[in-house]
């Protein structure tokens, strides 16, 4: 077991550099050639816990600014005003990143967020990372939603100003307020067109359902500004389903993928992709072994019962099939298994390499690189090119070069 955070900071600060903790993946990624061809990453995270100081400047309404720096005071790592959790990703503190990325240097005058992140993407070859919060995934489960519409709207301003703007290899599907259909309309009005701003993301642990008329302008302005629209996968223990199972491996297999079956299933039966045709709509974080159960069973349901889904002119798995889907965590113990999946999902054009980085099970772009049953144009199109597509990504000529 790995030592205790009193132990490290005894310790020189440099031998936890992202550098030297990523070494295998840098060889990993000299060995297969990477630089030759664009690698994207569509699921990236920060802690942005880490500069809530800095993000709370941008929130409006002074008392929920006080709040949020009265809880900060009160628990040093946390945002400060989201529902309380105990960190189980950390694996009882045996995976050394989560104790240790808060003694890491950076240079005087460089944004900490933006320097910390081009060190893992150097490291692993990633070209551009499309990132992602921590701590807000939980947002959307606040009972005031008013904290969420606060929160989200100074963490956007602040992403917006302070990283986007200033960085072109990181980009962002920014947060929506999705509790407040109207709060979520106006953030796709004021952020839609702001620089690094690829998309919009609900985190999908809440209870609101997807198909609610409220939401319809939101959908529509979203398609006209030909921007993406995610769903990131989360878990909630408080659930009273989730809530029936003793041990974490559990939740995090089943939690990450209940929320995104759930919105998938209102998406498609209400007839949503028939009402936006054009607006892309991608499943981060959830894994890959759900959708083909998906699709079986949604077209054995649809084509006994197809009364109750009138506005549906195809089955639901041709639906399923125009979506995206990002890659990670990538099921791979029966690659037979896998394989499959694959050609039902159409990975070609529709998979999206994502590492998930710095989260305990992220993957390396060699989880897609190396699989068995994938030609070359293939890998290249999971890695980074479905993504250049999807978002519309400007990247030097010579890696667009190599893009079929």
């Amino acid at each position: 077991m790995d030592l205790p955070l009193s132990e490290f900071r005894r310790m020189e600060v440099e031998e936890f550099d992202t550098p030297k903790l990523l070494a295998h993946a840098s060889k990993q990624a000299a060995e297969r050639g990477y630089r030759n061809f664009p690698i994207v990453d569509v699921d990236s995270h920060h802690y942005e816990s880490e500069s809530i100081e800095e993000i709370l400047e941008y929130m409006d309404d002074p008392v929920l600014q006080q709040l949020a720096r009265s809880a900060r005071q009160a628990n040093a790592k946390s945002v400060g005003m989201l529902p309380a959790g105990v960190g189980y990703q950390d694996m009882g503190g045996r995976v050394m990143r989560y104790a240790v990325r808060g003694l890491e240097k950076t240079q005087r005058g460089e944004q900490r967020d933006i320097a910390l992140t081009r060190r893992w993407m150097d490291a692993i070859g990633i070209d551009v990372a499309v990132m992602f919060p921590t701590p807000m995934l939980q947002l959307g489960l606040h009972p005031q939603i008013e904290v969420e519409i606060a929160l989200a709207r100074a963490y956007n301003r602040w992403l917006t100003e302070r990283v986007l703007a200033h960085e072109p290899r990181i980009r962002s599907m920014l947060y929506l307020p999705f509790n407040d259909a109207d709060a979520a309309l106006r953030t796709v009005q004021e952020f839609g067109q702001c620089k690094g701003v690829v998309g919009f993301m609900v985190t999908s642990a809440r209870y609101r359902p997807v198909h609610h008329n409220s939401y319809m302008k939101t959908y529509a302005l979203l398609e006209e500004m030909q921007l993406p629209l995610a769903f990131h996968a989360g878990y909630n223990w408080n659930d009273q389903t989730v809530g029936m199972m003793n041990r974490f491996i559990s939740v995090h297999a089943l939690g990450f993928v209940f929320y995104n079956m759930v919105h998938l299933a209102n998406w498609i039966t209400n007839g949503l992709p028939e009402r936006f045709p054009k607006l892309k709509i991608l499943w981060v974080e959830s894994g890959l072994a759900w959708v083909p159960f998906m699709m079986q069973r949604f077209d054995n349901e649809y084509m006994m019962r197809s009364s109750e889904a009138p506005a549906l002119k195809k089955k639901p798995s041709e639906y399923m099939r125009d979506m995206y889907f990002s890659s990670q965590p990538m099921e791979k113990a029966d690659m037979a298994a896998l394989e499959q999946t694959f050609r039902m999902i159409k990975a070609e054009t529709q998979l999206l390499y994502s590492s998930d980085y710095p989260h305990w099970d992220f993957d390396l772009p060699s989880t897609i690189y190396d699989l068995p049953f994938l030609n070359e144009q293939a890998k290249r199109n999971i890695l980074g090119g479905n993504a250049i597509r999807l978002f519309g990504l400007k990247l030097p000529a010579q890696k667009l070069a190599r893009v079929a």
